[in-house]
Formats: structure tokens, sequence, C-alpha cells
């Protein structure tokens, strides 16, 4: 059984290593995406105001800059982060300034943190390479539990080393199985989480079916009549509407008759983008209808809980920095592991030859 184990997990190491180290490195990149945001680009670095007037002011701002026909969404700056981010009907974007002045556009994947995000998600490959990241993730999710089955049997032999002794073929293997022990935990749910999210269907399902409860239905977008926004007042009305939540998301009506719709964070809510969701009368400007994310169920709160865990949302910068070294650790895993076992086959094969020509002396 061991030996077989071995077996199937090397191979299976050497098949998704570049794939894994991809997704590890990629992803601890993006831990620090805030930070790289605020060397780069000035207007970050500043703290903007989120009460309703002035956040009113910086969407008008920007509505006067970006044709109507373009404007998609709009995320606000946070506490961490102090611009706005403008998503573009045709699929490019923008960053506004606190006040909504435009200080960077882009089309395409021209931004490097644009094109790091389509690397971890997509693999540069849209949907296909979604599902490649997705299948492994649930292969590295085994490769892990088979790790530590295999590991199990050497346990007396840990050590507390992130490197090497050396770079004999001995020592990279011990730091392998050391190494995947050590960050076992965290590997984990960061691969399952991932998992989470590109199935996220499915992952509810499970969570409510093991919670105990059942997901609520969500009715359809209210209709709504047509008009031009009063966004300092709606955006009023929506504090009004849940006090203490924090303005995430705005995204304007997709067609005539559809409303605007704000996502907002409410304290105790993990996700980054909130799952409040607050619609927006464009006739009236007024608050048509609400959905509160404290009022789904169990099952659906928890899988709420999914992107900020694998993202490092939530735990602060010690969470940040156990992502990072996680993401670091699944590349040099996957790299090292696959050395390792290449290396021995090649050796093998080397005096498998030399035997061969010996033999026939």
């Amino acid at each position: 059984m061991q030996r077989a184990l071995r077996t199937i997990h090397a191979w299976a190491g050497v098949v998704l290593c570049l794939v894994l180290a991809a997704l590890g490195l990629s992803g601890s990149l993006l831990v620090l995406k805030a930070d790289y945001l605020r060397a780069v680009v000035p207007e970050a670095r500043i703290e903007a105001p989120l009460d309703a007037a002035s956040l009113g002011a910086a969407i008008d701002r920007v509505e006067m800059q970006v044709p109507a026909e373009e404007l998609g969404y709009l995320r606000f700056a946070d506490a961490h982060l102090g611009i706005h981010t403008i998503g573009m009907e045709s699929g490019g974007g923008a960053y506004a300034a606190a006040d909504g002045d435009l200080v960077a556009r882009w089309t395409g994947l021209e931004r490097f943190e644009l094109w790091l995000f389509d690397l971890h998600h997509y693999l540069l490959m849209g949907d296909t390479g979604k599902l490649v990241a997705g299948v492994s993730g649930i292969a590295g999710t085994l490769l892990v539990l088979t790790g530590l089955y295999i590991w199990l049997p050497a346990a007396r032999s840990f050590a507390w080393r992130a490197w090497p002794r050396s770079g004999k073929r001995r020592d990279l293997l011990s730091n392998h199985r050391d190494l995947g022990v050590l960050f076992a935990a965290p590997l984990l749910v960061i691969v399952v989480t991932g998992v989470g999210m590109i199935w996220s269907a499915e992952a509810r399902a499970v969570l409510n079916f093991v919670a105990g409860s059942r997901s609520i239905a969500q009715p359809a977008a209210p209709r709504a009549g047509e008009g031009e926004v009063d966004w300092a007042k709606a955006m009023a009305g929506a504090e009004a509407a849940f006090p203490g939540a924090e303005p995430r998301i705005l995204s304007w009506p997709d067609s005539p008759g559809d409303p605007a719709s704000l996502r907002m964070r409410q304290p105790g809510e993990w996700h980054p983008n909130g799952r409040t969701v607050v619609y927006i009368d464009p006739a009236t400007s007024a608050v048509l209808e609400t959905r509160d994310a404290h009022a789904l169920s169990r099952g659906d709160r928890m899988g709420n809980a999914i992107y900020p865990l694998h993202a490092a949302f939530v735990g602060g910068r010690i969470y940040d920095a156990i992502t990072f070294l996680t993401g670091v650790a699944l590349t040099w895993l996957g790299l090292l592991g696959a050395w390792t076992f290449l290396t021995k086959k090649a050796r093998d094969q080397r005096r498998t030859r030399a035997r061969a020509v010996a033999g026939a002396r």
C-alpha cells in the first residue's frame, strides 16, 4: 500500500508541479496586491472618505469622465486601499482617486496585478484554465493527504527545517516531506477553499447539508423606473437601510427597467465585498428592496467565508503572512518533489543501461 501510494503521489506531483507552482506563486503575490498598488499608485496611499455625501460626489465625478454605456461596476475604496476600481462593459477598467478623478485606465490585462489575477484564477486560458485549476486543486488535496500518510512511518525523523540541509537527493527529499507536514493544514485550507470557489454551488450544497440548513432562494431583482440617480441620496438611503455597513460595489443598471444595485459589507461579514445587497430605483434614487446577508442559511453564510479564507481577507497581517508562505511552500513542494523523483528515474535508467552494457561484454 505504501509503495503504491508513493508511486501515485510522485507521478501526480510530476504531472501537476508546474500548474501548482504557478497557482502557489501567483496566489502568494496576490496577497500583496494592496501593498503593491499603494507602492505604484500614489492616490492609493491616501485614506478615502466613505460617507454617503463623499461617495455620491465621487460617483458623479466618475460618470462625468466615463460614458454611461461603458460603466459596469465601481468597487469602492476601503480602509486598506484609497482608490476606487471601475469595471468597464468593454472588459477594461480604471482606478479613480477618492474624489472620483481617474488616475489610471487600461484595456485587457495591461496591468501586472490584472495579469497575475488571471494567471491565478484562469491560468491565462479562460474557463478552460479555471477548470484545470479546479481539477488540480482536487488533486492537490489528495497529494497533501497521501503525503501525510506516506510520512507517518518516518514521523520520528521530522525536523523543523524550512530549507534543505544540503543539495543531496536524500536531504532534498527529507525537506520535501518535512515542509509538506509543516504546511499541511494551511495547504488544505487554501486548496480546498480554492476548489470551493470554482464549484461554489456544489460547495454551498455540501455546507448546507453539513450545517443542517437549506439554502434560501433569492427572488429576482425588482423592476425599476428610469432616470438619473442622485447618488448622494441613494447612498444615504442605503446607509439608513443598513447602519454601520460599508458600501463595497455599485453596479449600474444593465438595461432600462433594471435597478442599480449596491453590495454592502455589514459588521460580521467576512467577505471583503459583502453579500448584503441594496436595490436602488434610478427614477427616484430611493431604496427599492434589500437582501440581508445575515438572513441567509447557515450553509450559505459558511459559503460566503470561502473566498475571504482563500484570499486572506481575514486574520490581519498574520494570516496574510501564513497565506503568502503557504503559496511559496506549494511552489517549492511541487518543484522539489518533481526534481527529486525525476533525478532518481534518470539515475535508475543510467544504471540499467550500464548493467546492460556490462552484460553484453
